[in-house]
């Protein structure tokens, strides 16, 4: 991932010198584990703990010539180490050692991922609160349908990042799994104690069935739940879009001083942050398929998965976790704007109040058939001619036979709308 959408700490995850030093610690702990069972000497696993060093740059040279990474890995450190290095990754294979690295890589970016959607959470519930009672207009198919709250609006995408994080919750689980079997996952060289105690010492749990790689079913699955959370934050990315457009402005980015927003027209104040977390999502997604290809290998492994692997590894979790800062930051100082909700609201005469009309007209004894075509053919009025909704309601004899128009006026109360607002509240955040 590119510098501009990455940040620092899940950067280094995937830098090689993490990665080194994981490889490292697997070889190490495995050489604990043989050497308290009594496969090399206990001497041996010291001297590879203590002498055990590395140089990125002497890995490079050494790969360059024996076109193999972990090869690479361990002659720079048989350099250092000495005659012991001969039990180092004794009854192991390659897959043993980048399998579990990728786990454990993944477990923490799942960490700070998870650590994210938490400082994500808390901005959406503290805006969600302020803005609870503040009534606007609810849309479908980006038309006016009845009134709702923006705080109900938040609360919904609370919700749906509260479901993002319990899922990648799981997939952690699910994820962080270590593989120390040998060739085509037999133990045939090395024992099963050994990928037992390196397990314990990672972390992880240990793979039940490893055929020499981890399956790709466990990655298919923490990539499409990266992908469902990008797909959230996109979900919210493009509501507040919406909102910021000059014919409805009810909510919009925050415009800091200095902030210019066209190189051209010096007045305009564009959606920058929630267009880039839209453009963000899809590079998140974009993982979810190439994962699920890797689910299929050739036996009992290939490595049609690892070059693919190598890419969106690194580009998913870094675009993620810069994604999920971006938007924490986008709801904390998103500017909200009440009163334009309210003209909003009202713009339209009164139409959102339609199905009480329709609900109350059968409740006094209008079939629902003629009740609806005679609401409608008010309504339609409204559309074409800008009148008031509740006037033409009052003039309509059809109408005026089961409501009053007392009775008509009371059904335009916006109080009616947001009664169980409290009740939804309570759902969500009832923690």
């Amino acid at each position: 991932m590119i510098p501009r959408y990455s940040r620092p700490e899940m950067a280094r995850i995937w830098e090689p010198e993490n990665r080194f030093r994981i490889w490292f610690e697997i070889e190490a702990h495995a050489c604990d584990a043989q050497a308290a069972l009594g496969v090399i000497p206990k001497a041996a696993a010291e001297a590879i703990r203590q002498r055990g060093q590395w140089e990125i740059d002497r890995i490079d040279e050494i790969e360059r010539e024996t076109r193999h990474d972990v090869i690479a890995f361990l002659t720079n450190l048989s350099e250092h180490i000495g005659p012991e290095a001969r039990f180092l990754h004794q009854g192991m294979t390659s897959s043993d050692v980048l399998d579990t690295c990728l786990s454990v890589q993944m477990t923490q970016a799942a960490d700070l991922l998870l650590a994210d959607l938490d400082g994500l959470l808390a901005a959406l519930r503290r805006r969600a609160f302020e803005f609870k009672d503040a009534v606007c207009i609810g849309r479908s198919h980006g038309i006016h349908a009845e009134p709702t709250t923006f705080g109900l609006k938040l609360a919904g995408h609370y919700a749906a990042f509260q479901r993002c994080r319990q899922r990648l919750v799981a997939a952690r689980a699910d994820i962080a799994t270590c593989a120390i079997s040998g060739a085509v996952g037999t133990f045939a060289n090395i024992d099963p104690r050994v990928e037992a105690y390196v397990a314990e010492q990672l972390g992880l749990a240990i793979e039940p069935v490893s055929t020499q790689v981890i399956p790709r079913d466990r990655h298919a699955m923490f990539f499409a739940v990266l992908g469902v959370v990008a797909a959230t934050l996109d979900n919210l990315a493009v509501e507040i879009r919406h909102l910021q457009r000059t014919e409805v402005r009810e909510a919009e980015e925050f415009f800091s001083p200095g902030q210019k927003g066209s190189s051209a027209m010096p007045h305009k104040r564009n959606p920058v942050l929630s267009e880039n977390l839209s453009g963000l999502s899809r590079v998140v997604r974009a993982a979810v398929v190439p994962a699920l290809e890797n689910v299929t290998l050739w036996h009992e492994r290939d490595i049609s998965h690892s070059s693919v692997e190598r890419v969106f590894g690194p580009d998913a979790t870094i675009a993620l976790d810069f994604a999920l800062a971006r938007a924490t930051g986008l709801v904390d100082r998103l500017l909200v704007y009440p009163a334009r909700m309210v003209q909003n609201l009202e713009s339209l005469g009164g139409l959102v109040f339609s199905q009480r009309v329709l609900l109350t007209l059968t409740q006094n004894g209008l079939s629902r058939e003629a009740a609806y075509a005679a609401v409608q053919r008010n309504a339609m009025k409204v559309w074409q001619e800008g009148a008031d909704f509740l006037s033409l309601l009052q003039a309509d004899t059809e109408i005026t036979g089961y409501l009053s128009p007392a009775q008509l006026a009371a059904l335009f109360d916006l109080g009616y709308h947001t009664k169980n607002i409290d009740t939804v509240f309570q759902r969500v955040f009832a923690d």
